[in-house]
């Protein structure tokens, strides 16, 4: 399923028609939303620097991590940034996202050290995260700066909705994302929530404005809600270990495509109750030997042969208390049940 979303991403948009838009939420219970959002991230890099992809640059917009962790990351995929930087630029907005840092700078009552210094010189800081229409306007011009004029299009990445909701309203974060999917120059977006910070109606909302939404669960749900015994904190532990993952498509006519992938590993407990399972063929006899009715004879060993001219009749055995129906050939020119087609000599 991951590929899948990697592929529509890659693809991009149709004309007249906004870019597909993802969202990848999961909750302190799952927490492996990060795990998905830099699998996609790395998956449309490699793309786009193979020409594969109808995207011909890629802007990350960096909240919650700086801009050196994600080249680290690209270069860990095996993914060449030193030559991705002419289709692959970040917007740093989380180094001095409220500009801070910068005006004590300029006063003299913060001393930047060597490395945040080189940081500011090659990558495009941002420090006023709290204007959503700054950040469009940025987010754009670094894609044009990528990409040029025209028809020529650029991807988004933005890996936290959550902080941008920390200096902006709903409405001001959804108009940006919006924006961005209408864009005529934006090929695919994508952006990773961690729903549980948030009321219910900001994750839908989110989800409205999004063409797909890859959505993480816990394999486990803890018994009636309680966390304090050692079962339950078993499967919390578990929990952080494995994920569900599930992914729903929003078609062009409307309609909704769930996917749920499950874990295929199967634990001790689940293996003992699958070998406990009684399938239907293994439940007759009952320690006697298993006989199988054919279709032609009673289960009963019956050794005696009916006179012929006898249509039907039925027998009620006492002993058992059972009656069966025993059937008799009116003629021997009358042919037994068999697999045989009875048409089969004909020459038609």
């Amino acid at each position: 399923m991951a590929e899948s979303i990697c592929r529509l991403l890659r693809d991009g948009a149709l004309e007249g028609e906004h870019a597909p838009a993802l969202t990848i939420k999961d909750s302190i219970a799952s927490p492996f939303g990060f795990h998905v959002f830099a699998h996609v991230l790395s998956q449309l890099s490699s793309f786009i620097l193979a020409g594969k992809s109808q995207s011909r640059g890629l802007v990350v917009v960096c909240f919650s991590r700086s801009p050196s962790f994600y080249l680290e990351l690209l270069k860990n995929k095996g993914i060449d940034v030193v030559s991705s930087d002419k289709r692959i630029q970040t917007l740093d907005c989380y180094s001095d996202p409220l500009g801070w840092k910068s005006r004590l700078t300029e006063t003299g009552n913060f001393m930047a050290c060597s490395h945040e210094t080189s940081i500011s010189r090659t990558t495009n800081v941002f420090k006023d995260v709290k204007h959503m229409d700054k950040l469009y306007n940025s987010i754009v011009e670094l894609g044009k700066g990528l990409v040029g004029g025209g028809k020529i299009r650029f991807s988004v990445a933005i890996d936290s909705v959550d902080e941008m909701l920390r200096h902006a309203s709903m409405s001001s974060v959804s108009g940006l994302l919006s924006k961005l999917r209408s864009h005529d120059q934006v090929s695919s977006i994508f952006w990773l929530l961690h729903s549980d910070l948030h009321e219910a109606k900001v994750t839908a909302v989110l989800e409205y404005l999004s063409s797909m939404v890859a959505g993480l669960e816990p394999l486990h749900q803890p018994a009636n809600g309680q966390r304090g015994d050692m079962e339950n904190f078993s499967l919390i532990e578990h929990n952080l270990k494995k994920g569900k993952f599930h992914v729903r498509f929003k078609r062009r006519n409307g309609r909704v495509r769930v996917m749920v992938q499950f874990s295929l590993q199967l634990s001790e407990k689940e293996r003992i109750d699958k070998a406990n399972v009684v399938l239907p063929f293994e439940h007759q006899g009952n320690g006697k030997p298993i006989q199988i009715y054919d279709g032609r004879r009673s289960l009963a060993d019956s050794k005696h042969e009916r006179p012929v001219g006898a249509t039907e009749t039925v027998q009620t055995s006492e002993d058992s208390g059972r009656g069966e129906i025993i059937y008799y050939r009116d003629s021997d020119d009358e042919m037994p049940d068999s697999d045989e087609d009875p048409d089969d000599d004909l020459d038609i």
